[in-house]
């Protein structure tokens, strides 16, 4: 559930005037599922994003030991998820680089490519409690401005908003908190359900889950 009205930490600090405003929405997406396009419509529509571009990752390295469905098939799904949903689109830019893929460098080469456009990278308060063990959390939060949905998470050592307030204080983050509800769906239940020859109808667009069909995944 989303909000058209947006909690932002920082509602007048526009670094950004004047530039097109892309919001990037990374991840394994093995499989995209509604709840992932339900976060980037939020992001989309309460921060007035002129795109929301879904960028599947190309070798995660924190799945390194994980099961991870072929590159290639992973961007299909994503394709097929976001292609007739306005302002969205599937981006190839990690999966074209070689190696191992960091946040912090597809910023730097996204932000040497595109300098007509300010970057808002879209992630869960799990990845914003996590992010400052991440490679260089201080490129992430200079080149783009972090767009965060709190969702439950067990292991944080603050509460929400004390997390905001010590990444803002610690690297200058500039901080926005969408007011989105989340959803219970996950990838990992959608591939057990799979595995059990459970419907997934009403978790993935209908384009995902004939894909997911044809191509006999998570079996």
């Amino acid at each position: 559930m989303c909000s058209a009205e947006m909690d932002g930490t920082h509602p007048s600090k526009d670094r950004f005037s004047g530039k097109k405003k892309v919001g990037i929405m990374g991840g394994t997406f093995d499989p995209i599922h509604y709840a992932h396009l339900a976060l980037g419509e939020c992001a989309r529509v309460q921060l007035a994003l002129d795109e929301v571009w879904f960028m599947p990752a190309k070798d995660p390295y924190f799945k390194k030991k994980k099961n991870v469905t072929p590159e290639k098939l992973r961007a299909e799904m994503t394709s097929l998820a976001v292609s007739d949903r306005e302002g969205f689109k599937m981006s190839d830019f990690e999966l074209l680089r070689e190696g191992e893929t960091y946040t912090a460098e597809t910023l730097e080469k996204l932000d040497e490519l595109y300098p007509d456009i300010h970057f808002f990278f879209i992630i869960g308060s799990d990845s914003m409690y996590q992010i400052d063990t991440w490679w260089h959390p201080e490129v992430i939060m200079r080149l783009a401005t972090l767009v965060v949905a709190e969702r439950e998470y067990p292991e944080r050592k603050r509460s929400f908003m004390e997390q905001v307030r010590y990444l803002e204080d610690r690297f200058g983050a500039d901080i926005r908190v969408l007011d989105f509800v989340e959803s219970d769906i996950s990838s990992t239940m959608i591939r057990g359900m799979v595995a059990r020859d459970e419907d997934i109808s009403d978790l993935v667009p209908k384009e995902v889950a004939l894909y997911i069909k044809d191509n006999g995944l998570y079996k």
